[in-house]
């Protein structure tokens, strides 16, 4: 029977939900080797020093404090939720979503204020709580670890408090926002005595410059094009991308090979102002791993 190694660090991942594929895609791109199987509890990588655990995510939290692990990738609101005494340690990118209070479309609701004295249902007593105390709101909040959405249609709450990503769940419930409690997206945490240990920071290092260079990589495209030798200096200034795009000449003495990185939330705006000052011969491409 496989054994756990006493050597390596210790990270816990949701075993099966709204973050797993997400998570082990970026495990596999960070060039992690392991197997992994339906029923399995956890992974050992061959390539890295890291043993990977499949828990439940409401357990990751409490798991990295109590120090079973060293490590965990779990939602920003679960972790909110736990209060448990952990360090967060870095945004991955994926799993956006939001902790809302949201009413029946026709309840006349606008305001938080409004609320007071009224029930509402979550399955976030503590955050929910906390919400409603800084606003200086006396609602009562009603624990529940179903489906939330459906407590106001049978008179249990006049509004709700649940986690939205798309909010196609609300509008099939005839439910609105009025209120952003959390924002939330998946986030590494770490135990903070492992933090603080001299061999397992190192190796925590290691596999967050890991993460980050795949993250990185995620906000920029790599952009190749051929520009109007008159032209460069101007496109070259426009180009909101890596300190300096590389410039080659070409086999035209009228044409310089421009390369660059350009962030991805500006990459539209930028590129039809290129095409505009004459960039001919645009190649686009994403990258996988980035470091600065």
């Amino acid at each position: 029977m496989a054994k756990l190694n006493d050597d390596h660090l210790k990270l816990a991942i949701q075993k099966d939900g709204r973050l797993t594929e997400d998570t082990r895609n970026l495990l596999r791109t960070v060039g992690l080797h392991y197997e992994t199987y339906k029923r399995q509890l956890f992974s050992i990588c061959r390539n890295f020093p890291l043993d990977i655990l499949y828990v439940r995510d409401d357990d990751i939290a409490e798991y990295v404090a109590e120090g079973v692990v060293d490590l965990g990738i779990v939602g920003r609101n679960l972790v909110v939720e736990s209060e448990k005494p952990v360090k967060e340690l870095l945004e991955l990118n994926y799993g956006q979503c939001s902790l809302k209070v949201a009413v029946p479309a026709e309840s006349g609701i606008t305001t938080i204020e409004q609320l007071a004295g009224c029930n509402v249902a979550t399955s976030y007593p503590v955050t929910t709580t906390r919400y409603f105390a800084d606003q200086h709101v006396d609602a009562n909040i009603i624990t529940i670890s179903g489906s939330v959405e459906i407590t106001p249609a049978l008179g249990v709450a006049s509004a709700i408090v649940d986690l939205v990503s798309t909010g196609s769940s609300l509008r099939l419930n005839d439910l609105i926002p009025i209120a952003n409690v959390l924002d939330s997206q998946s986030i590494v945490i770490g135990n903070p005595r492992s933090v603080a240990h001299p061999e397992k920071r190192a190796i925590i290092d290691r596999l967050l410059t890991r993460f980050q260079g795949v993250i990185t990589a995620s906000e920029y495209k790599y952009v190749m094009m051929n520009v109007p030798h008159d032209s460069l200096a101007y496109i070259t200034t426009i180009m909101p991308g890596l300190k300096s795009p590389t410039v080659l000449p070409t086999a035209d003495a009228g044409w310089m090979a421009v390369h660059t990185a350009i962030r991805e939330d500006v990459f539209w705006d930028v590129i039809e102002e290129l095409k505009t000052l004459g960039a001919q011969g645009i190649l686009v491409s994403s990258i996988e791993k980035m470091f600065f």
